[in-house]
């Protein structure tokens, strides 16, 4: 059960947080907390995890010099567990708690302080007083050792900075804290309105090249994308339907080699190679192409986390509603809140215009190229592994794919089915059920009953019952035909090697398995993790010559033919071991294209289900 919440009291006088840049070249930062009328035990805790990424990381590893003070004087801690203290207070005077946290995680889930930056997620810095969680919490971020030209940049709701930004922020309560990151530093800066609302955009550690108004333009023709997707047409346009938020700022960390983000209520935090950035044209010169792969990636992410404002963010598992903060939070729903939403996330941006029916589909066939070649989808379904995403989709390892499929798209393929069969019914998209859905829960909490409920009234019992064993069974989707019946073609091409052979391959030099796939004629020869494949020899060659040195994998079809035996040579632990190899034929992967233009362009450009 969460800790039961202190609704705030009229006149009460918030919890006053202190932030401040303790040492940089350390990478600490100093956090002070006041209370003014604490518990005669009064009892604190640090978040273990944070929500959006469901993983137990131990924040409290971080935090040290822990110290409780009244009246000055040093007040008795005790420490409760991993991540919880006990402070035995006089219930008449204010208690101030001070300490230290250590920020070198460069990710969106943590906190980050270097000389050139600084981040953080509330999750990671501030303890959670118990029993005053639902009082106003009032932030006060200092400027002390930043450098002249560092700007502060939250989507928290500020009482009194100054040019910089640095000052007092305010939030209704822990939860409302802890969801507002903060970005400091030097960074470009952008804004757009959609709806009338201010959408903001900071990049830190962009090149010279950078090209923010392309990026800030891109942005906003999502942004307007998803805002008709979730209130309908013209819903964007100044007098209509708003967004469901004041304003919405995106973070963006360009780094040397990083991927990923992370929602928050009215905010996101990402991260992305710099190279994937939009660049600068010499002058003169204009781009009329559309973005190279890297940059279409990474405006999928931000069309993403943006979508999350909506599917996760405020329309939530009903056990999200309340947040434990002390342990894992389990739902079944992940493959809608995370799988939904990266159904539309390349979608948004195809129907933004930003990205051309070619491209869309290429990406479409490998989201569902992926959830073919993962055999783990036979053993447990997508609802399970919403259930287990806490110990086993963050902690993956090399029999990850044979023992449990991605929420996001195993999830992301249900989506698609689901929509393409509200289509071919003709009246009905999903869009509609996702309008539908806000509506009926008000952009509050909901369950499966209530999707199924909503399916039902637009597609029928049926597809609700459809919905349901795609969810909780392990039979195969309907994909190729859905897919055809909208006027796609479903091509079979000839995978590579490492596709046909059953293994995937770790990053470097030379032939690694990274993991072999279930079912496969690697795991039929006997090959494992971690294996390094040298080459070939005949089958019966015994330790004589005659073999093949295998430089990378795609060459063993120089050297072999389906169905030939063969001695697959591989060293593990550093022994030659010679392994019994059947050469299997070709399988085959989806490769999609048009074959009704019409059809087809009223799907990816949002039109109703009518033929």
């Amino acid at each position: 059960m969460a800790t039961a919440r202190t609704a705030g009291r009229p006149g009460s006088e918030p919890v006053r947080v202190s932030v401040a840049l303790g040492s940089l070249k350390a990478h600490i930062y100093q956090v002070e907390l006041r209370l003014a009328r604490p518990a005669i035990r009064q009892r604190m805790s640090l978040p273990v995890w944070i929500p959006g990424s469901y993983l137990v990381r131990e924040f409290a590893r971080n935090l040290q010099r822990l110290v409780a003070r009244q009246r000055g004087r040093a007040v008795p801690l005790r420490q409760l567990d991993k991540n919880s203290w006990e402070a035995d207070c006089d219930p008449r005077w204010p208690l101030q708690l001070s300490y230290e946290v250590v920020a070198s995680d460069a990710s969106v889930r943590a906190a980050w302080l270097d000389t050139q930056r600084a981040f953080f997620n509330g999750t990671s810095l501030f303890l959670r007083l118990h029993g005053c969680e639902g009082r106003t919490h009032q932030l006060e971020l200092r400027g002390d050792g930043a450098d002249a030209d560092w700007r502060v940049a939250t989507s928290m709701r500020p009482l009194r900075t100054d040019a910089r930004c640095f000052g007092s922020y305010r939030a209704a309560d822990y939860d409302e804290l802890v969801d507002h990151p903060v970005e400091i530093g030097r960074h470009w800066r952008g804004r757009f309105k959609v709806g009338g609302v201010e959408h903001r955009l900071v990049v830190s550690g962009a090149p010279l090249t950078f090209d923010g108004e392309r990026l800030l333009a891109d942005c906003r023709r999502i942004c307007e994308a998803a805002v008709a997707l979730w209130h309908g047409p013209g819903s964007g346009r100044p007098g209509a339907v708003a967004p469901p938020f004041r304003q919405y700022l995106f973070m963006l960390n360009a780094v040397e080699d990083g991927y990923g983000g992370l929602e928050h209520r009215d905010s996101t935090a990402l991260v992305c190679a710099r190279k994937d950035l939009p660049r600068q044209l010499p002058a003169g010169e204009t781009s009329a192409g559309r973005p190279g792969e890297g940059y279409a990636t990474l405006l999928g992410l931000i069309s993403h986390e943006y979508f999350h404002a909506w599917n996760v963010k405020r329309l939530r598992p009903s056990n999200f509603c309340a947040y434990d903060y002390d342990r894992e939070n389990y739902t079944e729903l992940l493959w809608f809140f995370e799988g939904f939403t990266s159904y539309y996330d390349d979608l948004l941006v195809r129907r933004a215009g930003l990205i051309d029916d070619q491209q869309y589909l290429r990406q479409l066939g490998r989201t569902i190229n992926q959830v073919l070649q993962t055999p783990g989808r036979r053993l447990q379904s997508v609802a399970q592994a919403s259930f287990d995403a806490w110990v086993r989709y963050y902690r993956p390892d090399e029999n990850t794919p044979n023992g449990t499929v991605s929420y996001y798209t195993q999830g992301a393929a249900v989506a698609l089915c689901l929509d393409l069969s509200l289509r071919a019914q003709g009246r009905h998209t999903l869009d509609d059920v996702m309008r539908r859905l806000w509506e009926r829960c008000r952009g509050g909490s909901m369950d499966e009953a209530v999707l199924l409920k909503v399916v039902a009234g637009l597609g029928g019992a049926q597809l609700a019952e459809h919905l349901q064993a795609w969810v909780h069974t392990t039979g195969e989707l309907p994909l190729r035909d859905l897919l055809v019946g909208q006027g796609l073609a479903v091509h079979d091409d000839p995978a590579q090697w490492a596709q046909s052979l059953g293994v995937r391959l770790a990053d470097g030099p030379g032939i690694r398995l990274r993991t072999v796939l279930s079912d496969s004629a690697a795991e039929a020869a006997g090959m494992m993790a971690q294996d390094e494949w040298i080459g070939i020899e005949p089958s019966g060659s015994g330790s004589h010559g005659g073999g093949w040195r295998l430089l990378q994998l795609d060459e063993l079809g120089l050297y072999a033919r389906p169905r030939d035996q063969l001695l697959a040579v591989v060293a593990r632990d550093r022994r030659l071991l010679r392994l019994p190899l059947t050469v299997p034929h070709a399988v085959t992967t989806w490769r999609l294209s048009v074959r009704e233009p019409v059809r087809v362009g009223r799907w990816l450009d949002g039109g109703s289900g009518a033929a």
